[in-house]
């Protein structure tokens, strides 16, 4: 302002210049504000989407992940459309740890999956894991965590789970350079209780995981949701490659994607061949 006046008080000549030269300079800093807030606006979109491919960083998440499998049953026959509603919401516990819940509720849509098994739709067992991970990484560069998991029996039909109570450990750990995210997620569950009259479950989850984040907020993602069945000596290896953009709806950010899978070893009744995955994820970063 005191600019300004001064350019006022000056005879017309040079309050001319001086109003050319101060108008000129506040052009130039307008253009340079406009070059630099997209700039700064896809460096932050980067950094989030990054943010997002750690399963365990301080940002609250809500994940809805949509899974098509085919080819399921004794005569191939059936389908399965599920809806994975995913919340994962970070807690400080004190200066040195943070407390992550990770929930998996699912919704299920399937059809003869085996004969004369019609179709049922509701929802499937529900998974709960919690993590307890230290703020500042292992040896600078390590994120890692580790606490217990449980299974819940809350399916709506008999055919949707497995009508267990299932318990056990699970960990994760991860790195992070420039645009990659390395790790893996292992969890391991024992039946503790439920129907006597269904079969008792120990099983390994396994999730090893890679991803590329670019400049521009795109995340391509590869990985395994391996689970290995101790009781019938059974692997199931799904592969997924998907990609993914973050972006805002508003000013809420959100991150689409789309994937495809390939079951590379499963259960005699279990799916076989292609699949495919879409999803979106809303984030609620801090501040």
């Amino acid at each position: 302002m005191d600019k300004i006046s001064e350019t006022i008080s000056m005879p017309l000549p040079a309050r001319s210049a001086g109003l050319r030269s101060w108008c000129s300079n506040a052009l130039m800093l307008a253009a340079a504000c406009l070059v630099c807030a997209p700039a700064a606006q896809a460096q932050e979109a980067a950094d989030l989407a990054k943010k997002l491919a750690n399963p365990i960083s301080s940002l609250i998440s809500v994940p809805f992940q949509l899974n098509y499998d085919s080819n399921i049953g004794p005569a191939d026959d059936g389908d399965r459309l599920t809806l994975n509603i995913q919340p994962v919401i970070p807690v400080s516990l004190n200066s040195d740890w943070n407390l992550i819940t990770r929930v998996i509720l699912p919704i299920t849509s399937q059809d003869d999956i085996f004969p004369g098994a019609g179709d049922q739709f509701g929802l499937g067992d529900t998974t709960v894991s919690a993590f307890f991970s230290p703020v500042k990484p292992a040896f600078g560069r390590w994120i890692w965590g580790v606490g217990p998991v449980a299974v819940l029996p809350t399916a709506t039909d008999d055919l949707l789970g497995a009508e267990k109570w299932r318990l056990g450990p699970t960990a994760i750990a991860l790195t992070q350079s420039g645009g990659w995210t390395v790790g893996g997620l292992v969890n391991h569950v024992w039946s503790v209780a439920g129907d006597g009259k269904r079969n008792d479950i120990n099983n390994t989850f396994l999730q090893p995981f890679v991803s590329y984040t670019t400049p521009k907020a795109w995340t391509y993602t590869l990985n395994t949701e391996s689970s290995y069945d101790w009781e019938a000596d059974k692997w199931s290896v799904p592969i997924n490659a998907q990609v993914s953009k973050l972006t805002k709806f508003g000013n809420q950010p959100v991150s689409i994607g789309v994937g495809a899978r390939y079951w590379a070893n499963s259960s005699p009744t279990g799916p076989e061949g292609f699949g495919l995955r879409a999803f979106i994820t809303f984030l609620y970063p801090k501040g």
